[in-house]
């Protein structure tokens, strides 16, 4: 019997007419919170620069010999070195045989075996409990206990999360109201941002609620600006919480206590979540300058406010002295979260399963490092402070270089992994951009791209305020390699200045 498309029967069974159908997804029918979304930070730039890298290989002759990516805080990709010990306890927890070894100091073998010993089967490829190995959570209430002069941290409270980007998502997501238009949730941030932000809320149909750091201020936060966002965005959207980035991404600012103190009452006053993104704690650079928890500012004030303001702070091993950002580590520490609300949160975490096992390793090292008395410490510190010192210097290099070019200007590299210095770009050269479908921004540092292989991140990608044109350039390379780009740069510069005069 001959077999038919018509759903009749065949020799073979019955067959089926496959009609023609249009793809399920496309353009016009995916989801189009995700079309609106806009990551910079790997953003068309960075896809130029992967082909420049790739031609240059190739052997296609360009005026440089290699790409320099100071487009994005990835500390080893640019040539940081990682820290001994933290690597030698993920190596022994990766492949316990090596706790045989001499190889090994003992105090590496010493955590990873109270690591090891809380997985399950004693092993990091076992999943763990949803918000983190135990122990790791038990270590960073104590390393945060330590950082804030003793103000006690609930290991309860912790959750270990995929890098602190998925711990921000995470508190973002529960705090949208599940409506649109003028009830979705508004969050305030700051411009400049660090577009993990404006993606996230555009992602979730959050309203964003822009509110401007101060340039002429050292990229300062006023608090009649945060009125002034807060009180403008109030007819279109629910405002439920601000993000404060400190120190400051893109920035590189370091905010005071009195700042800190400052957006505490706001957000008191306000009935706002805060959302406190510490991940360069350790980069602080300026002299004077010096970080301050937001929880322990809380508490600090009374009973007032660390009995009811409601807290998310998070932190990573991607960033600090260690740049592991390939792990994924981080931890999220909430504060005066309701009952029920934590339990709701515990749930939407579970759904994920888990954060990375061997992330985990790594923060736990970062939050439980060498002890004075242990035979690790001696190299550790060496290590640490040599990647924070040359950070340091490299800062300094940075904002007086650009500072001594014309058409130019840096605020001081307080803290963190940025410059985010402001360049005037000439009427012709505004003009040639907007021919060529780029804003000003965009079209200076594609043009730096091309002729010199330096990629930045054009300073639209963050937020700025208008008429006025930045990109960001991380601190990251070696020292010689940061010199070399600072003096192309200035190279560039002039000739852009020269060619659109």
């Amino acid at each position: 019997m001959a077999a038919h498309l018509d759903g009749r029967s065949s020799n073979n069974g019955p067959t089926f007419k496959v009609p023609v159908r249009n793809k399920v997804l496309t353009l016009d029918t995916m989801n189009p919170h995700i079309k609106t979304m806009e990551y910079a930070v790997r953003g068309p730039i960075v896809a130029r620069a992967g082909e420049i890298d790739e031609e240059l290989k190739r052997g296609v002759k360009k005026p440089f010999s290699d790409v320099v990516p100071v487009n994005i805080g990835d500390c080893h990709a640019v040539g940081q070195k990682p820290v001994t010990f933290l690597r030698q306890v993920v190596a022994l927890c990766t492949y316990p045989e090596l706790l045989n070894s001499d190889m090994f100091p003992e105090d590496a073998k010493t955590r990873a075996r109270a690591f090891l010993d809380s997985c399950k089967g004693g092993s990091i490829g076992s999943y763990s409990d949803s918000s983190g190995v135990p122990i790791v959570r038990k270590h960073i209430s104590e390393y945060i206990t330590r950082r804030d002069g003793g103000i006690p941290c609930d290991k309860h409270n912790v959750f270990v999360s995929t890098g602190a980007s998925d711990g921000i998502k995470t508190i973002l997501k529960i705090l949208q109201t599940g409506e649109s238009g003028k009830r979705r949730a508004g969050v305030m941030i700051p411009i400049p941002q660090y577009p993990l932000y404006s993606a996230t809320l555009a992602e979730y149909d959050s309203y964003q609620i822009n509110y401007y750091l101060d340039e002429e201020n050292n990229w300062g936060l006023d608090i009649n600006e945060l009125r002034r966002s807060l009180d403008e965005a109030r007819s279109r959207c629910l405002p439920r919480a601000i993000c404060v980035i400190n120190p400051g991404n893109p920035t590189g600012q370091v905010l005071t206590r009195e700042n800190i103190q400052n957006v505490i009452k706001f957000a008191r006053e306000e009935n706002l979540f805060i959302l406190a993104d510490e991940v360069y704690q350790d980069n602080i650079y300026a002299a004077g300058a010096e970080f301050h928890s937001f929880k322990k500012v809380l508490y600090e004030m009374g009973p007032e406010y660390s009995e009811h303001q409601e807290l998310a702070s998070f932190m990573s091993t991607s960033k600090g002295y260690m740049g592991e950002c390939g792990y994924r580590g981080g931890y999220c520490e909430v504060v005066n979260l309701d009952p029920d609300v934590y339990s709701q949160l515990m749930k939407s975490i579970s759904a994920k399963l888990c954060p990375s096992v061997s992330g985990q390793v790594a923060m736990d090292v970062v939050v439980n490092p060498p002890r004075p008395d242990e035979p690790s410490y001696n190299l550790f510190l060496k290590e640490k402070n040599k990647t924070l010192g040359d950070l340091k210097n490299k800062a300094t290099m940075v904002t007086e270089l650009f500072n001594s070019i014309e058409g130019m200007q840096c605020n001081e590299v307080s803290g963190a992994m940025y410059s985010f210095p402001r360049v005037s770009i000439p009427p012709k050269a505004i003009q040639a951009a907007k021919d060529d479908g780029k804003t000003p921004d965009s079209f200076f540092c594609f043009q730096l791209l091309e002729e010199t292989g330096i990629c930045v991140v054009p300073g639209s990608g963050f937020g700025q305020r208008d008429g006025t044109h930045h990109f960001r350039m991380t601190i990251l390379p070696p020292v010689e390699k940061i010199r070399e780009v600072l003096e192309k740069f200035e190279k560039f510069h002039i000739n852009f200045l020269s060619k659109y005069k």
